[in-house]
């Protein structure tokens, strides 16, 4: 395939010197940009977007058109694999995603088996496929998959929940159910992100959206451990080069230190962990993804600036920073805002690599 031309990303996320700091932007293709909704529209809706590998790539493309980001990333969903799964996915307006048959009984998660990506989720390698030709080494491009404990969540709750108490009450009352479930879930996202590397995806991200709802043991046992399965079963290298991989678990900060043992190579953080205190603790162990507040874009350009002047001088001048804000773009943010936002941390960032 086609050399890069702008491997930023890639050098930071391997602690490589930079000439500026690399950014991407959780949701960056997405309701805040009009030409984003114009395809939406088209596709008639969420689910037809995301199966559709020429308009998947299609919004991919759309922000890297606007601004000098650094790294493409794949236009998808985390729900794909449980919706390939059969629980039946539909997104109601305002509401959110259900599941029309969710996991209630021991009986529904020995039912499940681990998926095969090219045939129940053939149209996510195809895009990714569609986004490298289109891209052709302009930046390079990631791929990702919700963690298990992350999408089992929205698999037991039927949706998006505020207390988790189904699934959280599962790891209680019947913790090897969960174990079960977790597994599989686990060995479908390995498969799921191999398959997405092999089509041409460079990187790799795992979410986990909803680790931080956790306790501590929690967390370990049934969060992080999966997602341990899933970097020890990935395919590391294509095209010559490593396949680098972030976790990022919002609410995570405490667990910095076990998240940075996992063999992972970045990890990502939210605004409520401080990046200098963040880089103290895991030292050069991984390079770190972050973490300017999304609501920070509602502000004037000269707060925008300052605020990613504060994340900058936080994380120093040694590689191995990535800018990203601390969780997806709200869809009501002015593009305008990310203008500044994305120009601020190339201008602001050079001095921190040239020692000027």
């Amino acid at each position: 395939m086609t050399p890069l031309r702008n491997d930023r990303f890639l050098r930071a996320l391997a602690r490589q010197p930079v000439d500026r700091t690399p950014i991407w932007i959780m949701r960056q293709a997405g309701r805040y940009l009009p030409e984003y909704r114009a395809t939406r529209a088209r596709a008639g809706n969420f689910m037809a977007l995301c199966q559709n590998p020429e308009l998947a790539c299609e919004v991919t493309l759309q922000p890297l058109d606007r601004f000098a980001l650094d790294a493409a990333i794949l236009f998808s969903d985390i729900l794909t694999i449980p919706d390939a799964m059969g629980l039946g996915l539909s997104f109601a307006e305002g509401e959110g995603p259900r599941f029309a048959h969710p996991i209630r009984s021991k009986a529904d998660i020995d039912r499940l088996g681990v998926l095969d990506p090219e045939a129940e989720l053939h149209y996510v390698p195809a895009a990714v496929r569609t986004i490298r030709e289109a891209l052709d080494g302009r930046v390079p491009l990631i791929g990702f998959s919700g963690s298990p404990w992350t999408l089992v969540t929205y698999m037991v709750e039927g949706g998006t929940s505020k207390s988790f108490s189904r699934a959280k009450g599962l790891l209680y009352s019947d913790p090897d159910a969960a174990h079960r479930l977790l597994t599989v879930v686990a060995d479908s996202v390995t498969a799921y992100l191999n398959a997405q590397v092999a089509a041409g995806a460079q990187a790799l991200m795992i979410f986990d959206t909803w680790g931080g709802v956790l306790n501590p043991a929690l967390y370990r046992e049934f969060s992080l451990a999966y997602m341990q399965r899933i970097v020890e079963g990935l395919v590391r290298e294509a095209d010559g080069r490593a396949v680098p991989i972030v976790l990022f678990t919002k609410g995570g900060g405490t667990w910095l230190e076990d998240m940075a043992a996992t063999g992972c190579d970045g990890v990502g953080l939210d605004w409520t962990t401080d990046i200098s205190t963040a880089r103290q603790r895991v030292g050069d162990r991984v390079a770190l993804q972050g973490n300017l507040d999304p609501c920070t874009l509602y502000a004037p350009a000269e707060r925008i600036r300052d605020e990613v002047a504060k994340v900058l001088a936080g994380f120093g001048s040694r590689p191995g920073h990535v800018f990203n804000l601390g969780h997806g773009i709200h869809p009501d943010i002015d593009p305008a805002h990310v203008q500044v936002l994305v120009d601020a941390v190339h201008e602001l960032s050079t001095p921190y690599h040239t020692g000027s």
